[in-house]
């Protein structure tokens, strides 16, 4: 069982401009995370859901053509094989985002 403080959690380097601490499990994933301001993803997509809270915000994020500027306390959901994305601006932004964990091979 893992329990985190999201003002507290220890986050480390995923990749550049992003800071992160994920649980894994079975059958899920959930991971906080630190984006930098000013960084974008173009946009990708996954064969499974997505969805998490913005817990410091503003980040703007996009599900196919719905874009939405996405604040403290507002959360987001991402159906399996959608294009998404986001982006930030001129400070950090924190998430908890969860997702199902892909078998691995």
């Amino acid at each position: 069982m893992v329990f985190w403080h999201a003002d507290t959690v220890q986050l480390e380097a995923f990749r550049p401009g992003i800071l992160s601490k994920a649980a894994i499990g079975d059958d899920l994933i959930m991971a906080c995370m630190q984006i930098a301001p000013e960084q974008a993803d173009a946009g990708h997509v996954h064969t499974f859901d997505q969805c998490g809270i913005v817990i410091e915000g503003p980040i703007e994020m996009f599900v196919d053509e719905d874009r939405r500027l996405l604040n403290s306390h507002e959360c987001y959901f991402i159906p399996a094989g959608k294009r998404h994305g986001w982006k930030t601006f001129d400070a950090p932004v924190k998430l908890l985002d969860i997702s199902r964990r892909q078998p691995i091979g």
